[in-house]
Parts: structure tokens; C-alpha cells; sequence
């Protein structure tokens, strides 16, 4: 088995995390994809929010300057239940998935324990994770950092085809192996 079966994509705000786990599970062609990602909420130029989307199919609002709730991360409420209920169980390391997506391990979906512990169990396991995870923050951000074969990659704004290249043949030599 390939040495990296947990890869990390990092870097700052719009420096292309979510193009680039999009990009590279294009590339993969796989059968077996669990996951997820996220995007920005946008109206009139303004960030209102998060949505998540997965990889085969359903969508919803992970957070939003509308949402009330008990959940807050700065001006946006975020939907934990509705995160848990729908995304969180594709993340099951029972699931028989060849990779899991994972976009992304930062503050707002950190609120949810069961997030956190799926991430955690799937970061222990055998499974091939390719994931984004803020740049700054502690807890499960920090950790997934330092768990043994990770391979982080740090993105910028500019020219991260190279990144996407590397992290393409280290995910098809991992499927080979199996």
C-alpha cells in the first residue's frame, strides 16, 4: 500500500482547496467515491454562507447569516443537525468507498462531534482519505495534521496544477495497490 493514504490540502481563503479535490477526483475516474464538499453561498457579490454538496448527489445549507440556532460561527448559524443527519454518515468506515472526500475540516463543521469523530475513526483506518483542512485552527484542524502518512500540501492562489498532479499519481499508485 502507498505510504500517504491520508492526503491534506491547506492554504488560505479562495487559494482553489474545493477546485482542486474536484479536479482530482475528475481525474481518478474511481467507482467507489464517499464524500462531500463545500462552496460558498453568494448573493450580490456577498458571502451569505456554505453549502455542502455530495459527491453523489444531495445538497443543503451548512451555515448562513440566516440561520438561528445554538450553532454560531461568527455572523453565520450553522446547521449541525442537518450536516449530521445528511453528510456525516457517508463517512462511515464501513462504507466500502476505493476514496473518501473530504471539503472540509475547519471551524464550522468541527461544531458537530459526530463530524469529528467520523474524521478521526476514517484518519485511524486503513481508508484512503484526500481531504482540505483550514490553515489555522486547533483540535481536530491541528491533529488530522500530525496523524502518521499524511502528506499536506500547501496551496496558493497561483499554480497549484503541479499539487494536483502529484496528489492524482499518489492517489492512482494507492488503487493499484489494493
Amino acid at each position: 500500500m502507498n505510504q500517504f493514504t491520508k492526503i491534506l490540502l491547506t492554504g488560505p481563503p479562495g487559494c482553489g482547496k474545493t477546485t482542486a479535490i474536484i479536479t482530482i477526483t475528475n481525474n481518478l475516474n474511481l467507482e467507489k467515491v464517499a464524500g462531500f464538499y463545500t462552496q460558498e453561498i453568494r448573493e450580490n457579490n456577498t458571502r451569505k454562507g456554505f453549502s455542502w454538496k455530495r459527491l453523489d448527489g444531495p445538497a443543503g445549507t451548512l451555515a448562513h447569516i440566516e440561520i438561528r440556532g445554538r450553532f454560531k460561527l461568527g455572523k453565520y448559524g450553522v446547521d449541525v443537525a442537518g450536516f449530521e443527519k445528511a453528510v456525516v454518515p457517508i463517512l462511515d468506515i464501513e462504507n466500502n468507498a476505493e476514496l473518501f472526500i473530504i471539503d472540509e475540516i475547519g471551524k464550522m463543521e468541527c461544531l458537530s462531534h459526530k463530524f469529528t469523530t467520523a474524521v478521526r475513526r476514517l484518519f485511524d483506518s486503513d481508508k484512503t482519505v484526500l481531504a482540505t483542512v483550514a490553515q489555522k485552527g486547533d483540535g481536530l484542524i491541528s491533529d488530522v495534521k500530525n496523524y502518521p502518512d499524511v502528506k499536506l500540501f500547501n496551496l496558493t492562489r497561483h499554480g497549484n496544477e503541479k499539487a494536483i498532479e502529484e496528489i492524482s499519481q499518489l492517489l492512482s499508485f494507492t488503487k493499484e495497490k489494493r
